[in-house]
């Protein structure tokens, strides 16, 4: 699969199969990431894999009591750290997880961008760092579902010609 059909065929998957993920797929992931640009390629990222199935159900539960999660075969706690990169680490890490997201999608497996937990909460759980900021959770795995796609806004709609507001010319 290519990078535009990864991003075609991508979808938030809730809901996976109890199977599990050849170690050789799920390294490929992280090496998505891994190799995802960054400002000044300083790499504010750092990641904590959740296997265990206890740890799985508590994230589950303060991200929202989002209990499909703890269903995935392994949930990626995405952070950055800001003495790394004070002004982009979010962004960068958030690029960093489309790249595995992308990946993930293009072997297969299911992933669903998680912003909605309790920060403090996750800190505790994990051994983060108070300095260390929780970007995104994504749970991987087998999906178990095949959501349709949605509606997308049209291009005309988002992007525009030298200025804002004024609508990109097709050539």
């Amino acid at each position: 699969m290519d990078v535009f059909e990864a991003i075609q065929s991508r979808r938030s998957v809730r809901k996976y199969k109890p199977d599990s993920i050849p170690s050789e797929d799920l390294h490929r992931i992280l090496e998505a990431a891994r190799l995802a640009p960054s400002a000044g390629n300083r790499q504010p990222w750092r990641f904590i894999l959740v296997r265990d199935v206890e740890k799985k159900r508590a994230l589950a539960e303060v991200a929202r009591n989002q209990t499909f999660l703890a269903d995935a075969y392994v949930i990626v706690v995405a952070a950055a750290d800001p003495e790394v990169s004070e002004k982009w680490c979010d962004r960068d890490t958030m690029i960093a997880v489309e790249h595995m997201v992308l990946t993930a999608t293009a072997l297969g497996y299911g992933t669903c961008w998680i912003g909605a937990f309790n920060e403090e909460d996750v800190k505790s759980l994990f051994g983060i760092p108070s300095k260390v900021r929780v970007v995104v959770i994504l749970p991987i795995g087998k999906p178990d579902e095949k959501p349709n796609p949605r509606l997308r806004k049209e291009i005309s709609e988002i992007f525009f010609e030298e200025e804002y507001g004024i609508p990109l010319r097709r050539e």
